[in-house]
């Protein structure tokens, strides 16, 4: 999926919407986002030294979690949210020029939860890896709101 595929399934929109692609393969989201250095969250990131922060890592990781989701009834008028993180860890930074390849799996659902799995990697190397669960709660203005 491109980024416009991807705006019929998640809710972010520019400048929010992290991912340049993705694809769902025998149940794991595979997503990437190269970082061109232009981006809001590298500016001043630090001067001299842009690093990609992670919590914008985490939200990439979120976002691609998202694309597992995308065939889920019970996603069907829902936005996800996050209901937490868990074990994150940041092996390696992130810089422009960098193409950060992302793999999540959804390890268990419980009624409105999705629990998952994800990790960040560049050339191979990890980056960023987490426990992610999300809620599936009504999107404002429908009949379940």
């Amino acid at each position: 999926m491109n980024r416009e595929e991807l705006k019929r399934i998640l809710p972010h929109r520019e400048p929010m919407l992290l991912l340049d692609e993705a694809e769902v393969v025998d149940g794991e989201a595979h997503g990437k986002i190269t970082i061109t250095g232009d981006e809001y969250f590298v500016q001043g990131h630090f001067p001299g030294n842009p690093v990609v922060p992670g919590v914008i890592q985490c939200e990439m990781l979120a976002q691609n979690c998202c694309v597992l989701m995308g065939d889920d009834p019970a996603l069907a008028g829902a936005t996800p949210y996050y209901t937490s993180l868990d074990k994150v860890r940041f092996k390696h930074p992130v810089h422009p020029g960098d193409t950060l390849e992302l793999t999540c799996r959804l390890t268990r659902a419980r009624g409105p939860f999705r629990f998952c799995t994800g990790e960040g990697r560049v050339n191979g190397e990890l980056c960023v890896q987490a426990e992610m669960s999300f809620a599936l709660m009504p999107a404002a203005g429908s009949a379940d709101a």
